[in-house]
């Protein structure tokens, strides 16, 4: 569908040169829609959105509960970091939380260590944490891809083994982080769902990790989610830039700025 120019600003659906009216079944909302992933534009049927729009409204909040309450897979997510090519040991934590429920009622115990738990202790320039947090299924999908984009682009680099975090928050890193003796830590998690959005990745940058730490003392990168949103590569880079400098600073959070480009190549 082509639009008419924009004489007033509006966008408009293509005419039937026959008699000037709209054609049969144009949706003169289709070219804004299909731009961008936001409900907009969704029409009306008499007082009420369209049966079609309703549905998927309702589709679309049913997927962002499903997202919230699956349980963390850990045999897929290290099913697929063997088929993306990560060769790290991975390790398994839990956080204080004991269920689902006590997790989202207690945001706290997501962030604190289970009691007893044993990292093996060591010396290493990284960490990286794959938390549950409130998309299991952000982590099954994009954890893995996001995982080996970015070691590929670490050479040098020692890294920790790989911590899959059960009923996690962000803070949940701080702990590892030192446990295992890295200077900085990187937590992969699985972020609030949206209703356009159920499977997006969040990844949070901390130097020095330690309870105790602040979220003005993180950096992070937002909506990992191909093809709607980042890409594996386009992530990495920009985490890569980010840990470099961290690395050069000794610091991270507000200190340290994205010195990238805001949008990739057209």
């Amino acid at each position: 569908m082509t639009p008419l120019p924009p004489e007033d600003g509006h966008l408009r659906a293509p005419l039937d040169p026959g008699d000037g009216h709209l054609r049969g079944g144009d949706d003169p909302w289709a070219l804004l829609r299909n731009a961008t992933r936001a409900r907009v534009a969704l029409g009306r049927a008499g007082d009420g959105l369209p049966t079609a729009r309703e549905l998927e409204f309702r589709a679309a909040h049913a997927a962002a509960r499903d997202a919230v309450h699956t349980a963390l897979d850990a045999d897929l997510v290290r099913a697929a970091l063997t088929a993306a090519g990560v060769g790290l040991e991975v390790l398994e934590v839990h956080s204080q939380a004991p269920d689902r429920t006590t997790y989202l009622q207690r945001p706290d115990l997501g962030r604190r260590l289970a009691e007893g738990t044993e990292l093996p202790a060591g010396s290493h320039d990284l960490a990286l944490v794959l938390a549950d947090g409130l998309s299991p299924r952000a982590v099954h999908e994009h954890a893995a891809g996001t995982v080996a984009a970015l070691l590929e682009r670490l050479p040098g680099w020692s890294v920790a083994p790989i911590v899959l975090a059960h009923q996690a928050r962000v803070a949940l890193g701080d702990p590892v982080g030192e446990a295992l003796g890295a200077g900085i830590a990187v937590v992969l998690v699985g972020e609030r769902p949206g209703l356009s959005s159920a499977d997006s990745l969040g990844l949070y940058l901390t130097s020095g990790p330690r309870p105790g730490r602040a979220d003005s003392e993180r950096n992070c990168i937002s909506n990992v989610r191909p093809p709607h949103g980042l890409g594996y590569a386009q992530a990495a880079d920009t985490l890569v830039a980010l840990l470099q400098a961290s690395r050069r600073l000794g610091a991270s959070g507000v200190v340290l700025k994205d010195e990238g480009t805001a949008l990739p190549p057209a």
